[in-house]
C-alpha cells in the first residue's frame, strides 16, 4: 500500500494510479480517499485521525514479502547438500591475486587465532557493508574512485500482539523534503520465525561502522587518494542529505513518535522500542561532469578477467538480486552463459531478457502463480 495525506499529496496519488492501473503488471491496484475503505485495508491507519485530514491510499492485493533469512538458510542447506563445504565462525579480511590469475582468500577463525588461505579461480564478494574492503584488498583497477558512506537503518518495533493483529500490510509513505531515497518510511507487518512484528520507519543513524558489528576504523580506513576526490565532493555538494542526517541523529523520542503518528494516529509510546536493523553503506564514486556522485542503489563491480565479482551499495531486494546474480554471470562467465546456462534460466525464470510489464499475458500469468503459491489473494490471510 501507499498512503498519503494532504491536498498535494493525494491528487498526486490519483494521478500515479491513473498512470499504473494501465500496466500489466499493476491491473490490480486499487485508489481510495474514502476513510471506511482504508480502514478496512489497514486499521491502524485510520484509527483516531482528524476527520478534517484529507488523505488517500493505494492498494495491491498480490503484493509479498520475502523472509530472506529463511530463503538464505535455505540456499546454503541445498549447497552443502549438493557436497559445498560453509564455514561459519570465519572472517574473510582480504584477497590477493596469484600470478596464475587466481585468488588467495585469507580467512580469520573468529573462535581463535587460526588463520587460513584459501585458493580459488572465481570469487564474488557478497559482504554487505563489508565488500568495499575485500574489493580494495584484491587491487582491481575497476574499484578505484569507489568509497562508502554509512547510514544505520533505525525502525520503531512493537510485538504487542493486540496492535499486530490489527495490521496485515506494508503501507509505505513518501519521504521527507532532502531525504536519501531508502529513506521512505513504511509501516510494516514483519513475521520473523513465526514470531509477527510491525516495524516503522527507517529513521537514519550514522556510524563509522560498515558492519551492525563492524569497527569504528571502516570508513577513514576505506578512504584512499583515489576515491578521496569524490568522496569530498560528495560531502560539499550533499546538503541536504547531510541536514536531513544530522537531524535524524538528533531527534528526540517525542520527535520520533511524532512521525509514526503521521501513519498510526494512535501509536502509544509505551508500545515501541527502538532497533537498529543495520547499516547500509552508500556508494559514493567518480563522476566525469561532478566529480563524485552519492548513489543509492547497488553497483556490481566486474574485474576485467572476470574471475572476481562484487556487490557494492544498499542491500539488495528482490526486486535486483535475481537481475544482479544473473549479470555478473553473463559477464563472468560469457562462454558458459550463452551456450550451457541461458537455456535454463529462460525456462526457470521466462521473463529473462523480456521484462514482465511489457507482455500483459505473461504479467497476469505471473500474478496468478502469486496467488496461488500464496493459497489466497489476500496479503491478510498470508503475510
Amino acid at each position: 500500500m501507499t498512503f498519503v495525506s494532504g491536498e498535494s499529496n493525494v491528487d498526486y496519488l490519483r494521478r500515479r494510479f491513473e498512470i499504473l492501473k494501465n500496466e500489466p503488471l499493476f491491473a490490480d491496484m486499487e485508489f481510495s480517499d474514502d476513510p471506511e475503505q482504508i480502514a478496512e485495508w489497514a486499521p491502524l491507519l485510520i484509527d483516531r485521525r482528524s476527520k478534517d485530514e484529507v488523505f488517500a491510499a493505494t492498494r495491491s492485493e498480490s503484493g509479498t514479502d520475502v523472509d530472506f533469512g529463511a530463503v538464505t538458510r535455505q540456499l546454503f542447506d541445498y549447497l552443502v547438500a549438493e557436497g559445498a563445504k560453509m564455514n561459519l565462525g570465519t572472517q574473510v579480511r582480504r584477497v590477493r591475486r596469484r600470478a596464475d590469475g587466481t585468488w588467495d582468500v585469507f580467512v580469520r577463525n573468529l573462535s581463535g587465532y587460526g588463520r587460513t588461505v584459501v585458493n580459488a579461480k572465481f570469487v564474488f564478494v557478497g559482504a554487505g557493508g563489508g565488500a568495499l574492503s575485500i574489493l580494495q584488498s584484491s587491487g582491481i583497477p575497476e574499484i578505484k574512485g569507489f568509497g562508502g558512506f554509512p547510514i544505520s537503518g533505525k525502525f520503531l518495533k512493537t510485538d504487542n500482539p493486540e496492535i499486530v493483529a490489527q495490521h496485515k500490510a506494508k503501507v509505505y509513505g513518501k519521504a521527507a523534503v532532502g531525504a536519501p531515497p531508502m529513506s521512505v518510511p513504511h509501516l510494516d507487518t514483519r513475521v520473523v520465525d513465526g514470531k509477527e512484528s510491525i516495524l516503522f520507519g527507517p529513521y537514519a543513524g550514522f556510524s563509522p561502522n560498515f558492519l551492525k558489528k563492524g569497527s569504528w576504523w571502516d570508513l577513514p580506513g576505506s578512504i584512499r587518494l583515489h576515491n578521496l576526490g569524490p568522496m569530498i565532493k560528495v560531502g560539499l555538494t550533499q546538503w541536504s542529505l547531510e541536514k536531513y542526517l544530522a537531524g535524524e541523529v538528533v531527534a528526540s523520542r517525542q520527535k520520533q513518535m511524532e512521525t509514526l503518528r503521521q501513519y498510526m494516529p494512535a501509536a502509544r509510546t509505551s508500545d515501541w522500542e527502538m532497533i537498529t536493523a543495520g547499516q547500509r553503506v552508500q556508494v559514493m564514486k567518480k563522476d566525469p561532469e561532478k566529480g563524485g556522485i552519492l548513489q543509492f542503489g547497488t553497483e556490481v563491480i566486474t574485474g576485467a578477467s572476470g574471475s572476481i565479482a562484487g556487490l557494492l551499495g544498499a542491500s539488495p531486494g528482490a526486486s535486483t538480486a535475481v537481475h544482479a546474480m544473473l549479470g555478473v554471470l553473463a559477464k563472468c562467465f560469457p562462454e558458459q552463459f550463452e551456450k550451457q546456462w541461458k537455456k535454463t534460466f529462460t525456462e526457470q525464470v521466462p521473463a529473462f531478457g523480456k521484462g514482465l510489464n511489457g507482455d500483459a499475458a505473461a504479467a497476469k500469468a505471473s500474478l496468478a502463480e502469486t496467488a496461488e503459491t500464496l493459497g489466497l489473494n489476500r496479503v491478510s490471510e498470508t503475510a
